[in-house]
């Protein structure tokens, strides 16, 4: 069996699985604007890139969350899953494939998968006794648990005390190995933060963890025993893989493995870092599977400085809030506002302040103005000037030439708020620039030469930082672009990448009187807090 990938340069990243026991959250989105920014980026390098998102779909907490609604477990996760995908589009994520845990075809990856690890002897029958939280779908040593036996990760959740009798898979046959690959690959888990919560859990002796669950109906029964169903994270795990089988594929490893297989990325929460970090590669050496590149774990969000929550009546709609104010808004605040790994806030005011400044004033504004005033002193066309004929230390052009590259670093690192803010460093620059050149003077003095050379410098440097945030906001990049002549829409990914590949367009000097330009319209409508009445 072929496991490598068969192309060169490809690219496939996941999100979690996101677990269906209620409709997506701003956290979910988060995580999954994110991806898509990433594989944005990798289509703009030229690369072939696939985002695998979806839903996790089994267990006890949704079977409970069913019975609570008074609804049979697959018309609930109908519902549920069908939520995700709508918030997806009104973020304009452009997953590739987008897996459910129920589809019959994920029990065929499961069963083979399950086989391949049985015949290697790491699974057994035991005798499970401990706490166990249902949100977390996860038994929690004593030491982890706050007070009056409370999950650290849902506080207003009592851990519930369970002995059964599971069948285990022996992750403690894995400690050395994972010790090693850690060593031997530094970047595995990432951030640097998140890498040593690893290496601390491991380094206290990892133990076998159960797979198995009984007195639950609601997931694929254990293939060696019936009467145990597999547990929810054994069979999500593996919903990465099954997503990766083309449509008409059969479903078994050999092909779900033959193209995008091993990911370059999972995109996760660091609340089910232990999972992916330490879990998922030792189930994968025991199956004999290649292991994933990177797995990046960001933190937390809050809002108005305090953890979100239903009981504390301060929950954040991201459906709400993208039809309040655009997806290019929401987009843009969270990964330019927010370091990518560290924990962050939301607050509406700073929202509103953070997009009307940014991208409002500092870059709409400077858009319309500029092609205003081609429109008024040179008759609406872009000036017969090129790259060369603007020299290396104009103010703008030296930021510029090597803003692509710094860049490009910045979204491969997942540094996000880094890229943002180094675009916007060009974007603030180029405001000063026209104030400071004042071509509106210079075109009184009959200096037409330098009206013109200001003009360029300007929209050429307009284009550039347009370019390189495409992948953040891309419905704003495209009007921008569509302005400046050219006809890209940078939501069609095949298009815009075919038509803008990165060794172009992310160097300044492109812009050249062949472009005609569009009218000039605003690109992004100033926010205003919503009245509350």
């Amino acid at each position: 069996m072929s496991l490598a990938k068969n192309i060169e340069k490809t690219f496939a990243l996941t999100t979690p699985l996101y677990y269906v026991n209620d409709l997506p959250h701003i956290g979910s989105a988060y995580t999954t604007i994110a991806a898509d920014v990433t594989v944005r980026f990798q289509r703009l390098l030229g690369n072939p890139a696939l985002l695998v998102t979806g839903t996790d779909e089994h267990g006890q907490k949704i079977q409970r969350a069913a019975e609570s609604k008074g609804k049979a477990p697959q018309e609930f996760v109908d519902e549920i899953s069908g939520g995700f995908d709508t918030l997806w589009h009104l973020l304009d994520i452009k997953y590739d494939r987008f897996i459910r845990t129920t589809d019959p075809r994920h029990e065929a990856i499961v069963k083979e998968f399950f086989q391949r690890v049985w015949e290697k002897g790491d699974i057994y029958l035991g005798q499970q006794k401990g706490w166990y939280c249902v949100s977390c779908e996860e038994f929690k040593e004593e030491r982890e648990l706050l007070p009056e036996h409370r999950c650290p990760i849902h506080p207003n959740k009592e851990v519930e005390w369970r002995d059964e009798g599971n069948y285990f898979f022996r992750l403690s046959q894995y400690q050395s190995q994972l010790e090693e690959l850690y060593t031997s690959k530094p970047d595995f888990i990432q951030p640097e933060s998140r890498r040593k919560e690893v290496l601390n859990f491991v380094k206290q002796g990892l133990q076998d963890f159960s797979i198995s669950r009984v007195n639950v109906d609601w997931g694929f029964p254990v293939p060696a025993d019936s009467k145990h169903t597999l547990y929810v994270w054994f069979d999500a795990l593996l919903g990465y893989i099954t997503a990766l089988l083309e449509p008409e594929a059969e479903p078994n490893l050999a092909n779900a493995v033959s193209q995008w297989y091993p990911f370059n990325l999972h995109l996760i929460g660091k609340d089910i870092l232990r999972f992916h970090a330490v879990y998922w590669p030792a189930m994968l050496m025991s199956a004999g599977l290649p292991l994933p590149d990177r797995v990046f774990g960001h933190g937390f969000l809050t809002k108005d400085g305090q953890k979100m929550g239903k009981s504390m009546g301060n929950t954040l709609d991201p459906i709400a809030l993208v039809k309040t104010y655009g997806a290019d808004a929401v987009r843009y605040y969270f990964l330019k506002e927010i370091e990518f790994g560290k924990d962050g806030d939301f607050n509406e005011v700073r929202f509103i302040n953070v997009l009307n400044a940014d991208l409002a004033n500092d870059l709409g504004n400077l858009l319309n103005r500029t092609l205003n005033m081609v429109k008024k002193y040179c008759g609406g066309n872009l000036p017969a000037i090129t790259n060369e004929d603007i020299p290396n230390d104009n103010p703008l052009k030296a930021i510029a030439l090597d803003l692509g590259e710094t860049v490009k670093v910045a979204y491969e690192r997942l540094a996000f708020n880094q890229a943002c803010e180094a675009i916007m460093t060009l974007v603030q620059a180029s405001n000063k620039y026209i104030d400071d050149q004042a071509p509106w003077t210079l075109y009184k003095k009959g200096h037409q030469a330098s009206v013109e050379q200001v003009l360029y410098t300007v929209l050429e440097s307009v284009r550039l930082a347009a370019y390189l945030l495409s992948p953040v906001i891309p419905k704003i990049s495209s009007d921008i672009y569509q302005q400046l002549g050219f006809g890209v829409d940078f939501n069609l990914q095949a298009v815009a990448a075919a038509n803008t590949p990165f060794c172009t367009h992310g160097k300044w000097g492109l812009l050249s009187n062949q472009q005609t330009l569009g009218e000039p319209r605003p690109i992004f409508k100033r926010l205003e807090l919503p009245q509350n009445d």
